[in-house]
């Protein structure tokens, strides 16, 4: 399965993305024809092979010939609507566009239908979109993944006046998404290059794949710090298997005087608020003295917050953290009705085939305090119940 994962070390735009798509191969000619079905004219594409920091690429420029009209978000839907544009290419760049819409929305208070983009809503936006949804079309590629995005901090002046960065609309599409500090007074990302993303890619770390091609789209920034560049990797994933992936962040750290009491503690606080798995393991420290090892699974997104809470609430002075893959099987929650009453369990699959049911140990436990039954007998009993249920060979 072809993947393309977005590298983005200097962030991302609408343009640093069309750029980019043409330097992985896809054609500007076939872009413009399908743009063309656009009621939206008075522009041109200007093509250039760009270098910064002597790395090249491809820069994509939406020069503006003559004035454009004030488009609201409802006149860019409706464009888009009544356009003779590929289905699936049409539906994307529409729900890319409303997830702006309602960004811009949530920010100033108004409704969808009331949102005029101002500069997103320029042609350039259009072109920058839509393109972009056109040129994914042409990739072909099934899988789209972009590293955590570089939100830049300082002022920058909008239509609307002075603003802070990251732009409130840029903030607002990234709701509940991984960023990161970028280190810059520049916008790196802005909202059309926040709401492609958003809508297009998950987020994470490079996958694990086999590189076919790499190609750079240029942005308009001269940077000293960084090259102004987008990069993305395409290539294929490894054989298929019933085996699930992802990427997780661990947290370690080692700790010798603490009270247990607070280490138990923490370890609920910790799972409380989010984390995949936490436990302990006894180690001989410095000075030969009986110490914890703390270790930590987390979402990526989650473990900054998670690493805070070990060093307020433990008397650990720093963690190690680290981004790892997983390989796990799929898991779904059920319910099994017994002679004792209900309890849940999980149902543990390798891709279509149910391998084994497992109780859960909070709802047998229940079910032993109201019964009255030994914790064991109740286990065998939901586990043979489920097994039942379920058809599963045992």
């Amino acid at each position: 399965m072809s993947i393309l994962y977005l590298d983005t070390f200097s962030g991302i735009s609408g343009d640093m993305m069309l750029g980019l798509l043409v330097d992985l191969g896809v054609n500007l000619n076939l872009i413009e024809t399908e743009l063309a079905q656009l009621p939206v004219c008075g522009y041109r594409l200007e093509q250039s092979s760009e270098k910064r920091h002597g790395i090249g690429g491809t820069r994509i420029k939406v020069l503006c010939e003559e004035q454009q009209p004030a488009r609201s978000w409802t006149d860019i839907d409706t464009i888009l609507t009544e356009s003779q544009l590929n289905a699936s290419v049409q539906s994307r760049a529409r729900r890319i566009f409303r997830r702006l819409g309602e960004a811009e929305a949530h920010v100033h208070k108004v409704d969808l239908d009331d949102v005029h983009f101002h500069e997103v809503g320029a042609v350039d936006a259009i072109v920058d979109i839509v393109g972009s949804a056109i040129g994914l079309h042409l990739l072909g590629v099934r899988e789209i993944i972009c590293a955590p995005l570089p939100l830049s901090s300082g002022m920058i002046r909008s239509a609307h006046g002075i603003i802070p960065l990251p732009a409130p609309a840029t903030l607002q599409l990234l709701q509940g998404q991984p960023v990161r500090n970028a280190g810059s007074d520049r916008e790196l990302v802005t909202p059309t290059g926040a709401a492609i993303t958003a809508e297009i890619a998950q987020f994470g770390t490079m996958p694990e794949m086999t590189i076919e091609r790499i190609g750079y789209g240029v942005g308009g920034w001269k940077l000293e710090d960084r090259p102004n560049l987008l990069r993305g990797v395409i290539g294929k994933r490894a054989a298929a298997t019933n085996f699930e992936h992802d990427s997780v962040t661990v947290i370690e750290t080692h700790i010798d005087d603490s009270s247990p009491e607070w280490l138990g503690s923490m370890i609920d606080r910790l799972m409380t608020d989010g984390a995949l798995d936490a436990a302990f393991a006894p180690l001989q420290m410095k000075k030969n003295r009986p110490g914890t090892h703390l270790t930590v699974v987390a979402q990526p997104h989650e473990a900054q917050r998670l690493a805070q809470t070990i060093l307020r609430e433990s008397s650990a002075i720093g963690v190690r953290m680290y981004e790892t893959r997983r390989m796990k099987l799929r898991r779904e929650p059920a319910t099994v009705q017994t002679d004792f009453g209900e309890a849940a369990v999980k149902l543990i699959y390798e891709g279509k085939k149910l391998l084994r049911i497992t109780p859960e140990h909070a709802s047998c436990q229940l079910l032993a305090k109201t019964t009255g039954k030994p914790l064991p007998e109740i286990y065998r009993v939901v586990t043979t119940t489920a097994n039942r249920q379920f058809d599963l060979e045992t």
